[in-house]
């Protein structure tokens, strides 16, 4: 029953064309061609559906129209950003999309000229004169990577609008010795500034549990997004050649590459009877969205997430290339959101308005109680292995 309904939903989802989501895996309608990554413009880009309209009014407490024009920044922002740092050149020290003021804000080193400035906000971004480059804060982090972070060290990531490395340590473990040790060592690399978390991260894999995406030995996790020739997912979820079973316990293919801890991402094929479409799920929060390109969405823009666990949640892009660390190793150039997630969400799909983000990783905290979660960018996966993403 389940394989007819996804389907029918599926191919409802298709053939209404559904505006701006991401895409998964399932055992449901024909694949049909698809595309590198692509970036649609705001104004190509397909409008919002009413179901993603009320989600985003759910979790962000926006009204209908208030949520329709912050897709609307979003994209804009996620269009500028590229030409933007283009034209700050080597005074470029980050940049955000501002949902209180609606656009990208652009930071720049006070050695960029008046002219620099100018052009920038001409282009319809805010400016910050800050003090580091994005290559000197970059560097700092860069050097923070090599270091060896104790377990109370949650991870450390370049926060454009502080303009500083931000290291996260578990609350309560700050004076510790070896947290000490490590913060020295961090400075030295370069500006750090110490945050707080409620506990450390942890990736979201679980036990078997009946009726989910799919299963790889005792592992549940969640299908990520359709590529041509099966799905990318998170690499914990099983090595290369564990073999991978579906929803209804049938055998859907093998992981043909992955990589876990240093990165978190893996692929696995499809075949047996299944095959992929440009489709995430909802989970009846809103419908099932299309994923039409994988263009990045900047620090602050809304993004969403489709597990098996808890299913739809949104929230916001907190920071970029962060390093998490993980009980098993660190993992790099993550992003962080404000997205809960829990146990079997592993590898799912991070979308932000039509554009596929990443696969889900990990975190801390709950649904119930909030938290954080990472993910990997989906970008870095096709560029690796060189897969294709299917898009609509």
């Amino acid at each position: 029953m389940r394989r007819t309904r996804f389907k029918h939903v599926c191919l409802a989802a298709l053939l209404t064309l559904a505006g701006l989501g991401g895409a998964g895996t399932l055992p449901a309608a024909a694949s049909g061609g698809g595309a590198t990554a692509s970036s649609p413009s705001a104004a190509d880009a397909a409008p919002a559906s009413a179901a993603l309209l009320a989600g985003m009014r759910q979790e962000f407490g926006l009204t209908q129209e208030q949520a329709v024009a912050r897709l609307e920044a979003e994209r804009d922002a996620t269009a500028l950003e590229p030409r933007a740092r283009r034209t700050a050149g080597a005074a470029y020290a980050g940049s955000w999309f501002d949902a209180a003021d609606g656009r990208l804000t652009v930071a720049v080193t006070s050695q960029s000229s008046q002219a620099t400035r100018a052009a920038i906000r001409a282009q319809g971004a805010g400016v910050r004169v800050v003090e580091h480059s994005a290559r000197m804060l970059d560097a700092a982090k860069s050097r923070i990577d090599r270091l060896s972070a104790p377990s109370a060290v949650g991870g450390w990531h370049v926060d454009p609008a502080a303009n500083t490395v931000v290291v996260t340590v578990v609350r309560g473990k700050t004076s510790d010795n070896d947290v000490q040790r490590f913060l020295a060592q961090a400075r030295d690399a370069g500006p750090v500034t110490v945050e707080t978390v409620a506990a450390a991260p942890r990736t979201f894999a679980a036990g078997t549990v009946g009726g989910d995406p799919y299963y790889t030995g005792n592992v549940r996790c969640s299908i990520g997004f359709s590529v041509h020739g099966g799905f990318v997912t998170a690499g914990h979820c099983g090595q290369a050649g564990a073999g991978v079973r579906g929803w209804d316990g049938s055998y859907i293919g093998n992981f043909q590459g992955s990589s876990f801890p240093d990165n978190d991402y893996a692929w696995v094929n499809v075949g047996s009877g299944w095959w992929t479409v440009p489709v995430v799920l909802g989970w009846g929060t809103v419908s099932d969205q299309l994923v039409r390109g994988s263009a990045e969405a900047p620090v602050g823009a809304s993004v969403c997430r489709s597990g098996s666990t808890t299913h739809w949640h949104c929230g916001a892009v907190l920071a970029k290339n962060e390093t998490v660390n993980y009980s098993q190793g660190a993992v790099h150039q993550m992003t962080k959101t404000s997205v809960c997630a829990e146990g079997g969400d592993s590898g799912g799909s991070f979308i932000s308005g039509d554009q596929a983000q990443g696969v889900t990783s990990g975190g801390w905290g709950n649904c119930s109680g909030g938290g954080e979660t990472w993910f990997q960018p989906v970008n870095e996966i096709l560029g690796r292995y060189g897969l294709t993403l299917h898009t609509y």
